[in-house]
């Protein structure tokens, strides 16, 4: 990441940033799911990342246009947080700045007594070999055995260091699995 970039809290009192946080989420994973069929939607979610309690991270172009997003809540009495969602604008994509912002979230979680970060990241689009498969047969030799056949996002969490613990079967309607990733923090 150059240092031009900036990473900072999104909050509501900038609402410009709000707005093109909430446009960037909803162009940026508009085709890989189903979670934000529109621009409302995109911003009820960005609304709700400024919730108490929860971390809310904007990637900043020197011009301060946001070109990435990094939210997270707390689990578990605040041992475990959930990174959710992470977007980066797709011009700006492949440049490390995803793994900054994980990067980011890591220390601020760690920092507040976090052991472990974890993901969900959802197959809905048939971008593995987990899509499309009965996985109750064999969840274990089917997570053993994933292939990534169109680009899916789980081998971006696994180079960030991310470990693939579980997937929720049709989490998404039939033979749409939720694969879940986590990583242990070091404070």
């Amino acid at each position: 990441m150059t240092a031009r970039l900036t990473i900072t809290d999104l909050d509501a009192q900038r609402p410009h940033l709000v707005a093109q946080t909430a446009e960037l989420l909803y162009a940026g994973l508009r085709g890989r799911t189903d979670a934000w069929p529109n621009l409302a939607a995109a911003r009820q979610e960005v609304l709700e990342s400024l919730e108490p309690g929860r971390i809310s991270r904007i990637l900043l172009e020197p011009s301060g246009n946001v070109i990435g997003w990094i939210g997270g809540q707390s689990q578990y009495d605040g041992r475990v947080w959930e990174l959710h969602p992470l977007v980066v604008a797709e011009s700006h994509r492949r440049r490390g700045l995803g793994r900054a912002l994980v990067n980011d979230i890591e220390q601020l979680v760690a920092q507040r007594g976090a052991l472990t970060l974890w993901v969900g990241s959802d197959d809905e689009r048939y971008e593995t070999t987990l899509g499309g498969a009965d996985l109750y047969a064999d969840v274990p030799g089917a997570i053993q055995g994933v292939r990534n056949l169109k680009g899916h996002p789980y081998e971006f969490y696994l180079k960030a260091g991310f470990t693939i613990v579980g997937v929720l079967p049709d989490a998404n309607g039939r033979g749409k699995p939720d694969i879940f990733l986590a990583k242990r923090l070091h404070s």
